[in-house]
This record gives C-alpha cells, sequence and structure tokens, in this order.
C-alpha cells in the first residue's frame, strides 16, 4: 500500500480525531525515523515520548521477542514472571511498596483517582475531593479529563464527575480549594500537554508539607515526565518531595502499551480483592520489555540526559524569533514568534520531527540522540524558527 492509499483508507475507515502531519512511518534506527519514500528524519518526538530509548531499541526488541516466543497474554487470575520482574524493578528504583498495572496513562490515573478516594472514604467516611492544577492533563477518560485543569478539553462530553477542584499552581490557589472532604492533590511536575511548564520547587515542597499536616495523598503523574525524560527516574525527584501515588506510562512500555500506578506506604494496602481489575495490564509482554527500560535508568544516564537538555536549552535560547524555553531535561518547550503548527510543518519539511503544547513547540527525543544528532535538529529549528 502506498502512502496516497495510507491516507485515503485512514480518511474513509478512521475517526477524523487526529489531525495528522502527512507522513506515513515505516522503520528506524535510534533518533532516526524513516517514511514510505525512504526519506530520513531526526525524531525529537519520540511518538509523544514513548520510544525512550529510540527506534528498534535492542535490548528491549530481544526482551519482547523472547516473551512472545513463550506466552503472549496472561489474565491476571493468574501469575506472570515479567510482571512481577516489573514491579520489583519499580519498588527498588522508587521506594513504593505495591504497583498497579494498566494500559495507559488515563488508566494508571484512574487507579490513582480510585486509590485516593477509597483510602479518604475508609479513614474519614467522607473524604473524596480531589484538587487538580490549572493547564494540568491527566487523560481522555471521563474521569481523568474531568480531573484535568483546562476548559479546552469540558466542552462536549458532560456532564462530568463531581468531586474535583482546579487551582493555580500557588499556595493560596491550594488554600482557596481545600476542604475538610480534599482527600488528595494531584499534580505534575512538568506540565507536557499545556506546555512544558515546570512546577516552582519551593511551591512544591510547601504542598508536600501541607499535605502531610493533613493527611491527603499527594499525587504525582508521571505519564509524560517520568522514565528518565526529565534526567531523573521521575521528576518529583527533582522536586525534592515524597508523593503517597505515583503514576507513569509512555516511556515505561518502550512503544507497547502499559501504565503503572505506584503506591507509596500510606496506600500499599488501600485495595483489597475485587476493588480495581483489568484484562490486560500487566501483560508480559508489555511488562518484559518495561524491565529492560527501567534496569537502563542509572545515574551516568541520568546525567547524560541533564547534559544533553542544557545543551539542547542553551543553544535553542540563542535563536531569533525564540521567546522562552522551558522544561527539565529532554523535556523542552519552545515559544516563539511563529505558530507552533507552522513551525512543526516546516521542520518536518527539513527531516525534523517536533510537537506542539498549546502556544509552543515541544521537543522530546530519545534519551540516547547523539550529539550529532542534536546539532542536526538545531540547525533545522534555527533555519525554520529564524527565518
Amino acid at each position: 500500500m502506498d502512502k496516497n492509499n495510507v491516507f485515503e483508507n485512514d480518511k474513509r475507515f478512521i475517526a477524523n480525531t487526529y489531525a495528522r502531519f502527512p507522513v506515513v512511518f515505516t522503520s528506524g534506527e535510534g533518533a532516526i525515523l524513516k517514511d514510505a519514500d525512504g526519506k530520513e528524519y531526526i525524531d525529537c518526538a519520540t511518538g509523544i515520548g514513548v520510544n525512550i530509548f529510540g527506534i528498534n531499541d535492542e535490548v528491549w526488541k530481544n526482551a519482547v521477542k523472547a516473551q512472545i516466543d513463550n506466552i503472549q497474554h496472561v489474565c491476571n487470575l493468574y501469575y506472570s514472571e515479567p510482571q512481577v520482574e516489573l514491579a520489583a524493578a519499580l519498588c527498588k528504583l522508587t521506594g513504593c511498596k505495591k504497583v498497579f498495572f494498566g494500559n495507559s496513562g488515563a488508566e494508571a490515573n484512574e487507579c490513582a483517582i480510585k486509590a485516593a478516594r477509597k483510602y479518604g472514604n475508609d479513614r474519614y467516611g467522607d473524604r473524596n475531593e480531589i484538587i487538580t492544577l490549572k493547564d494540568s492533563f491527566h487523560g481522555r477518560t471521563i474521569a481523568t479529563l474531568t480531573a484535568t485543569g483546562q476548559d479546552a478539553f469540558h466542552s462536549h462530553f458532560g456532564p462530568f464527575l463531581e468531586g474535583f477542584k482546579y487551582a493555580e499552581p500557588t499556595m493560596r490557589g491550594i488554600y482557596s480549594c481545600y476542604t475538610e472532604k480534599t482527600c488528595a492533590v494531584m499534580i505534575e511536575v512538568v506540565q507536557g500537554e499545556s506546555g512544558v511548564n515546570v512546577l516552582d520547587r519551593q511551591f512544591l515542597k510547601e504542598l508536600e508539607k501541607f499535605c502531610k499536616e493533613r493527611d491527603i495523598l499527594l499525587i504525582c503523574d508521571e505519564v509524560q515526565c517520568g522514565n528518565g525524560r526529565t534526567g531523573y527516574a521521575y521528576a518529583y525527584e527533582w522536586a525534592g518531595i515524597s508523593p503517597d501515588i505515583v503514576t507513569t506510562a509512555k516511556g515505561l512500555g518502550g512503544g507497547l502499551p502499559i501504565g503503572a500506578c505506584m503506591l507509596f506506604d500510606k496506600c500499599e494496602n488501600v485495595f483489597g480483592f475485587g476493588d480495581h481489575g483489568t484484562t490486560f495490564g500487566g501483560n508480559p509482554v508489555a511488562c518484559a520489555g518495561a524491565v529492560t527500560i527501567v534496569e537502563r535508568f542509572t545515574p551516568e544516564l541520568l546525567l547524560e540526559v541533564q547534559g544533553k537538555g542544557a545543551y539542547f536549552k542553551a543553544n535553542i535560547e540563542h535563536i531569533k524569533n525564540v521567546r522562552a524555553v522551558s522544561g527539565l531535561g529532554l523535556m523542552i518547550g519552545i515559544t516563539t514568534d511563529k505558530p507552533p503548527r507552522e513551525v512543526a510543518e516546516k521542520c518536518l519539511e527539513r527531516g525534523l520531527v517536533v510537537l506542539t503544547a498549546h502556544d509552543k513547540v515541544r521537543l522530546l527525543p530519545p534519551l540516547i540522540i547523539t550529539k550529532r544528532q542534536i546539532d542536526a535538529a538545531l540547525k533545522i529549528l534555527n533555519e525554520v524558527i529564524s527565518q
């Protein structure tokens, strides 16, 4: 099937939910993608932060192939070795006590919402409200869409769930939403979808203290900013805080769908038999691949990511028409005088894949991108933005 047939059949058979760019990607290696015409691109999108170690990652691929040769699926009525291995690896990496596996970031956040409400109701009888932040994004299900603090996502799909309040990312904003029914505050240390906004570190520390004093759970949504993306295994480490629940997905799977809700000390036993469940969550193939992802978050790698991110930002800041650069590590937002979609389209024409996020151009390159590839990406960004 040539690319024009792909375009036509997509329009004919697939729901109209994506404003796609006119490219059919077919293969790649590391930070390089190839399209149906054989043209090469530097990948600074990684499938929205999924292909964390790049395309055709040999370590991940071999683990996935080996598991497929054994068994492709085990339901959660039985035990699965890769699932247990991944849970143990995440507990060792983060200090969490228990893990629930789903299939996406939205499912991980659904689990966190249920855990927080059950914790609050079990201990206090009627404590079930959750504070999230304005400009947050937590998923596309009705519950996680309700949790998302952006009015643009709240059209068409009402009525929404009760029990969510949206605060400005300040302690004054938190206090204005807090009541005796507040069971949790849910945050992203770096808000990805709303423009790669890094929350203030002092605010995060004060928020942690506020929550601990009131036995309110602190939930960190690390779906996009987790898994080494920011130069830390999880971005809450940069802030120096200790959450009660951490959710993640995207890069954890390395290319296959998986989500994880990590429960720390307060919440390790919040769920009992039948309180939550999933058919595909913790699939052995996805877990086998994810184990190889988690095992590679070494101090050396994370320092490299911090260095690459600093190099990217230092060079982008000097590009004409760039007004601001935000982000941590290899999670970067660029504010320019040009419309982000236009920048993304022109970069694509020149062989660079980037993303947009509200009024910003967004970069999420693989952690293994080389300096030569970074320089080539910077050259294209300079050509497009400074024109």
